[in-house]
């Protein structure tokens, strides 16, 4: 049986939070049988969700295919974030000098339900997401906390899309 075709669309900020439940379901989805159930846990989500979505900046596409395939989304990201401090030392240098523009756009999550991986779904929706934002700097953390197992597999799909690492140490 063929898969129906993923069609794209924006979400408001309003739309995001109408929406949250059928995100939550993708996540929760997308991250089963992961390590580090605490981080993917289904409320625990929905509390970063409803933080991130009253973010300065946040902007969400999303995937759909007869039902919500996939999702990503994130938001603007200043030299004093506070999301900086999960970093030993803060910023790179070479990071915190792109971030004084104010066009540094955090990744916050990309999420593709498994029967839809593999169709190019995440690179269309996370160019979309991009294409409005023109930010000079793009951040997406690929490092777990728990999940040290999965790292050389992450940075493997982050090179693959042609996206290059910065180190945080």
């Amino acid at each position: 049986m063929a898969m129906a075709e993923a069609y794209l669309r924006r979400l408001s900020r309003w739309q995001a939070e109408q929406q949250r439940e059928a995100v939550a379901d993708v996540h929760m989805a997308a991250y089963q049988g992961t390590a580090g159930d605490d981080h993917r846990d289904r409320r625990g989500f929905l509390d970063r969700f409803e933080r991130q979505v009253q973010r300065t900046g946040f902007d969400m596409v999303v995937a759909d295919g007869g039902s919500l395939a996939g999702a990503v989304y994130g938001f603007r990201l200043d030299r004093d974030d506070d999301w900086w401090s999960g970093l030993p030392g803060g910023p790179p240098p070479e990071i915190e000098e792109l971030t004084a523009s104010g066009r540094a756009f955090l990744l916050a999550e990309l999420m593709v339900r498994p029967i839809h991986r593999r169709k190019g779904i995440a690179t269309r929706m996370t160019d979309l997401l991009l294409a409005r934002l023109q930010p000079d700097l793009v951040v997406a953390a690929v490092d777990r906390p728990g999940e040290p197992e999965g790292r050389a597999r992450r940075r493997g799909r982050v090179r693959a899309s042609g996206w290059s690492e910065a180190s945080a140490t």
